[in-house]
């Protein structure tokens, strides 16, 4: 192999881990809301970390390309656990913006 392509190589395995670790970190910035996401969301946390950390891997380490799949997999997962979250705890339109402004059966005290 020449030395322009070596250069090649060790451009895209630099690239593949530069996006790898941007990836993992923004993966662990939302470990934050591990509590609201439930028992899906913490496999889908911890299972990427682990196979991003672990040497074990469908292509070899100097190609970062599955470790950044899965990592991207999971944010994507996240990311749609937390918009379902928000999505049932937001008031639905026109009901009332406080529920301590209703008495029991649920009409608008004066």
């Amino acid at each position: 192999m020449s030395r322009e392509a070596w250069v090649v190589v060790g451009v895209v395995a630099v690239a593949t881990l530069v996006g790898a670790v941007l990836l993992a970190v923004r993966v662990i910035r939302t470990r934050r809301l591990l509590g609201t996401l439930g028992v899906n969301g913490k496999v889908a946390f911890y299972g990427a970390l682990l196979y991003t950390i672990l040497p074990v891997d469908l292509l070899p380490d100097p190609i970062y390309l599955d470790d950044m799949a899965v990592l991207t997999g999971a944010l994507l997962y996240l990311g749609r656990l937390v918009r379902q979250r928000r999505a049932a705890s937001a008031p639905l339109p026109g009901a009332p913006d406080a529920p301590s402004d209703l008495d029991r059966a649920g009409r608008r005290m004066p």
